[in-house]
């Protein structure tokens, strides 16, 4: 047998050595791109079924398919199921250049009809029409449909943003009574990904991307899985001021009744009432500034926006110019603590009483978070010890434990030194239901954030706004990657 050494001085051999390598898992199982096809590959009459019902947004427009291989009669052999039947959500203008390559390489896999342009055919065009066709198939005795619907998996290649969208669409199945819900696994293509490292499957976009895809899907056809909480955030601001600018994830809705165990002071005008949902995090303050600044320079300039590490520069930079990191020595009233414009009331675990809590006058960013990761992986939080926990009331944190980790940065060094996990954050509750009052004061605006999409919140000194966060009674199945 050859020394390293020989085999290393040996393009060829090395080249060999290297390019069968690329068919094994980090674990050392060879995975084979037709036997992964064939776990994954729906029958060509499903996959013809569901996109023409997508595309005539018609569920009963795709029979015209399972006809004819009824129409084969008894002595027509049985259609069987595939063993982990798949479909893909990916946003291509994620992950740089790769997005499109990506996208086309999941396609040659497991065939065109089972992978999602989700600027094409939106998440929940899929949940009513694709799955709908499905669905009436199984009604009409179709065992094959049956048991691809039973069996299906979903894995979505993006951001935070893009797993968010697409598991808040799955949560409606719950809701219309269409179980089971599909469990969901990432293919992480954004800037920070915390949602897929919270689930372990990591939080960039693999340079060995092609073997890593292969381990990825032969993950979420094994995978166990496990519970999500999802938090359901209502704003109502009065009627007449400023018009917001909703980012995708808030939707105008009907006016909303406030919980009236919390007596409210002062009048109530006419209200104007968005409704979102988030996994990961809510912010306000300065943070949600800075990011707000980020996105608005994104859009204007997209090609100042390349990739994760341009983003993060611009990120960083727009922190020092709006003064995140000097607010001890600025005099605009934006920059001040939180304590001036806002009052807080959370329901701690088990409790249905609503206890006002003391913002410290030193806090200008307050998240509201419930994964541990946070920015790019981050613990802000920290890992608290039991003491600690006794001390403060608190409970260890989990994402399916139906509490939101309330915490404040005092300005951009103090992030940094949280962020850097040298310092924990300024822990302020944890919380089962969670009541914000704004009132605008010396203040024009202020400014939020949710999962990484922030916007303008137009404030008044007359009214208050509110802003009320409840768990959505749902949990999302997600399978784990590690």
């Amino acid at each position: 047998m050859e020394s390293s050494e020989t085999v290393v001085g040996k393009v060829g051999v090395r080249s060999s050595v290297i390019e069968s390598l690329k068919g094994f898992s980090f674990s050392g199982v060879r995975i084979r791109k037709d036997e992964l096809r064939n776990k994954l590959t729906m029958p060509e009459y499903l996959r013809l079924a569901m996109k023409d019902a997508i595309v005539e947004k018609d569920i009963d427009a795709g029979k015209r398919h399972y006809d004819v291989i009824a129409a084969g009669g008894h002595d027509a052999p049985p259609v069987a199921a595939p063993e982990a039947p798949v479909v893909v959500f990916i946003n291509s203008k994620s992950g740089g250049r790769l997005g499109p390559e990506l996208k086309d390489f999941l396609q040659d896999l497991m065939s065109e009809e089972q992978v999602f342009e989700v600027l094409k055919v939106k998440p929940h065009e899929f949940i009513e029409y694709g799955l709908g066709c499905l669905e009436k198939l199984a009604s009409l005795g179709d065992s094959c449909a049956k048991e691809t619907r039973e069996r299906l998996r979903v894995v979505v290649a993006g951001g935070d943003g893009t797993v968010g969208w697409v598991l808040g669409c799955l949560g409606e199945l719950h809701k219309a009574g269409r179980d089971p819900v599909p469990p969901t696994a990432i293919v992480p293509l954004g800037t920070g990904n915390d949602l897929s490292r919270s689930f372990g499957w990591g939080g960039s976009f693999p340079y060995n991307w092609k073997t890593a895809i292969k381990k990825t899907l032969d993950k979420a056809i094994h995978g166990p899985t496990c519970r999500l909480d999802s938090w359901n955030l209502v704003i109502s601001m009065p009627a007449g001021a400023a018009d917001l600018v909703a980012p995708h994830s808030l939707k105008r809705s009907e006016e909303v009744v406030l919980d009236q165990d919390l007596k409210i002071e002062g009048a109530l005008p006419e209200k104007v009432c968005y409704q979102g949902v988030f996994y990961n995090y809510f912010s306000i303050g300065m943070d949600a500034q800075v990011a707000y600044g980020f996105h608005t320079l994104r859009n204007e300039k997209p090609y100042l926006a390349q990739g994760p590490i341009s983003n993060k520069i611009i990120y960083s930079s727009y922190s020092c110019k709006q003064g995140w990191f000097f607010t001890p020595c600025i005099a605009d009233p934006g920059l001040r603590g939180l304590n001036n414009i806002l009052k807080l009331h959370v329901k701690r675990l088990n409790s249905t009483t609503w206890e006002p809590i003391t913002i410290p006058s030193s806090v200008r960013s307050i998240v509201a978070l419930n994964l541990h990761s946070y920015a790019s992986g981050r613990n802000p939080w920290g890992k608290l010890k039991p003491e600690y926990l006794q001390k403060k009331g608190f409970v260890e944190a989990k994402a399916d434990d139906g509490l939101l980790e309330v915490f404040g940065f005092k300005h951009g060094w103090h992030a940094s030194f949280v962020m850097a996990e040298l310092i924990s954050a300024k822990h302020i509750a944890q919380a089962s239901e969670i009541r914000f009052e704004l009132r605008g004061g010396a203040w024009k605006e202020g400014f939020m954030q949710m999962d990484g999409e922030p916007w303008k919140q137009p404030m008044n000194n007359e009214f208050s706004t509110f802003v009320d966060i409840k768990r959505v009674p749902f949990q999302s199945v997600m399978i784990k990657g590690e």
